[in-house]
């Protein structure tokens, strides 16, 4: 090992070197194969590591942003701000859970006592839940701002990340007691005219940040399509009409244009307008999967604050380019 190496250096090798053989499973033999080291040598390392606590309960790496990529990212596409926290890969649980621990850091800069927090459900959602931890009771209204998905993912759903929000927040809790997709139109309108539903909805038009994922629509990757809320035959529909993601179940296409019609009718949460009406939109997202979704949320204006991964900032840049 070159003698020369900064700690800063030292630091993100071991960690490295943890995450591969801890999280990803690979022998100490492999590991030496992939970074030029012996086995004896990442032996003493993963030591070493556990030494200098990095190897706990689980990997602690220091979350590193890329600021040229969040220039470019303000500058293109007029955001209040961006979190592009860097990662070696944007395909593994490890990427997730690094873009929700950033997007938790990012929240307390716009965190106010008593304040209303809107919040969606999702993976990328219940990432930043699960990372975020508040110092002090802040006691702000948590606001679901669309009906809940299934019990199959009850931590990804609405009312878990309200209730676990709520509470670290020393807060209280709004809850959307209606199905997020409803069989028919008049159905969604009757729920969104029921009175413990229209009070929440009411309460979304009062939401000063948001706190939402950025969906895709194919089908391995739509939350509503695993959950069971949304009938394939629904996906397919909505690609066909370019749609490629969604924020709040709201759709649109590459240019950020509405491809909704019949399908946003029978959606119980916030429309379109009440949402771009929220002054600050932070939206949680990364992967290749979430290229496109992106891209066409910030071109539509569905968030104006974004927290990625730099691989994932790079592709959008470069789809948006193209």
């Amino acid at each position: 090992m070159p003698e020369q190496r900064t700690s800063q250096e030292q630091y993100r090798l071991l960690a490295d070197i943890a995450e591969m053989y801890y999280l990803e499973g690979k022998n100490q033999e492999e590991i030496g194969g992939t970074i030029g080291l012996t086995r004896s040598m990442v032996s003493r390392l993963l030591s070493e590591a556990k030494q200098r606590g990095i190897v706990d309960v689980h990997i602690h790496r220091p979350l590193e942003s890329d600021y040229e990529l969040e220039a470019i990212l303000l500058e293109r596409f007029k955001l209040h701000s961006a979190y592009v926290v860097v990662v070696r890969s944007n395909e593994s649980s490890n990427a997730l859970k690094y873009v929700g621990g950033a997007a938790a850091q990012h929240l307390h800069r716009y965190l106010t006592q008593n304040m209303v927090l809107g919040v969606t459900w999702g993976t990328s959602v219940c990432a930043t839940v699960d990372e975020f931890e508040s110092e002090r009771p802040m006691r702000a209204k948590v606001v679901q701002l669309v009906g809940s998905l299934s019990a199959r993912i009850y931590e990804y759903d609405g009312h878990s990340i309200v209730l676990r929000l709520a509470h670290k927040l020393g807060g209280e809790g709004y809850f959307l007691d209606a199905p997020f997709f409803c069989q028919s139109a008049e159905m969604a309108r009757d729920l969104r005219e029921a009175q413990g539903v229209r009070e929440v909805i009411q309460m979304g038009k009062q939401v000063e940040v948001s706190l939402v994922g950025i969906g895709s629509v194919e089908p391995e990757h739509s939350s509503f399509y695993r959950a069971g809320t949304v009938p394939l035959e629904e996906i397919l529909s909505l690609k066909k009409r370019g749609a490629v993601g969604a924020v709040c179940g709201l759709h649109f296409d590459i240019e950020g244009q509405e491809v909704c019609s019949d399908f946003c009718e029978r959606l119980v949460g916030i429309q379109h307008d009440d949402l771009l009406a929220i002054p600050v939109r932070i939206g949680i997202a990364g992967g290749p999967n979430k290229v496109q979704s992106i891209l066409g949320a910030l071109r539509g204006n569905y968030v104006n604050v974004l927290v990625t991964d730099n691989i994932t900032a790079r592709q959008v840049l470069e789809l948006a380019d193209r």
